[in-house]
C-alpha cells in the first residue's frame, strides 16, 4: 500500500540494481533517495541536486545559471550531485576543486551533460578566485567538531560572489562567516536539507 520511500546512506548506491528503473539524473550521479511506485514498478530518483539548485535560485543574483562561472570545491558524492544537476539546470563553466585533482577530473570525465568545466588544485582555484561568481563548499571541512576550519582562501574574492555551504551544522561555518567579511551573500545547507525533502515527498 505504499507510494514509494526515501533511501539514506550507506544505501543510495547499493539499491540502483533492485530498482525497477532509475531516473537518468540519479543514474548519472549513481545515488538515489527516493523510489516512487510507478505502474507496479520502482523508480528511483535522487533530489540532492535539484533540491541544492531550488534552494540556491532564491539567492542569486538574476536566478540564472547559465551566464555564470561557478566552482565547487570538493569530488565526493554531494559534488557529483550538485556537479551534475548544475549542468543539467543549465550551467556551462563549473571548475571543480579537489585536494586529489585527479578525483575532480574524473568526475568531470564522467559527466553525460556538456560542460567548459576545469579541474584545478585549492591552491589553482585561490589563485583564480576572483573569476567565479558562485563558490560550493561540498566538504565536510568545517562541520563540528572541526569548526575553524575552511575549505579555501578567500582572500582576493570578487565582491558580487555568492558563498555557499551545504554544512548546517554548525549553521554558519568559519567559510560562510570569512565570506560575510567580504560582504559576500551567503547560503548553508539547511536550503537543500529542506527542498530535497519536499521533491522527494512532491
Amino acid at each position: 500500500g505504499i507510494k514509494g520511500f526515501n533511501v539514506t546512506v550507506p544505501h543510495k548506491t547499493e539499491i540502483i540494481p533492485l530498482l525497477d528503473r532509475v531516473d537518468p539524473l540519479a543514474a548519472a550521479i549513481g545515488a538515489v533517495n527516493t523510489v516512487k511506485l510507478e505502474n507496479h514498478q520502482y523508480v528511483g530518483y535522487n533530489t540532492d541536486g535539484l533540491g541544492y539548485v531550488k534552494g540556491l535560485l532564491e539567492k542569486l543574483p538574476g536566478g540564472s545559471l547559465e551566464e555564470i562561472n561557478i566552482l565547487i570545491i570538493g569530488a565526493g558524492g554531494a559534488a557529483r550531485a550538485i556537479f551534475y544537476t548544475l549542468l543539467q539546470q543549465g550551467a556551462r563553466k563549473v571548475d571543480i576543486a579537489n585536494r586529489t585533482v585527479k578525483n575532480a577530473q574524473t568526475l568531470i570525465e564522467n559527466s553525460p551533460f556538456d560542460s567548459e568545466s576545469d579541474a584545478l588544485s585549492l591552491i589553482e582555484a585561490e589563485q583564480q578566485i576572483q573569476s567565479y561568481h558562485l563558490i560550493v563548499n561540498t566538504t565536510s571541512i568545517g562541520m563540528k567538531p572541526k569548526v575553524d576550519e575552511i575549505p579555501l582562501v578567500l582572500n582576493n574574492i570578487r565582491r558580487d560572489t555568492v558563498v555557499s555551504d551545504i554544512i548546517y551544522n554548525p549553521l554558519e561555518t568559519k567559510f560562510l562567516s570569512e565570506a560575510k567579511k567580504f560582504g559576500e551573500i551567503t547560503e548553508n545547507g539547511i536550503p537543500m536539507f529542506i527542498y530535497q525533502g519536499a521533491l522527494a515527498f512532491q
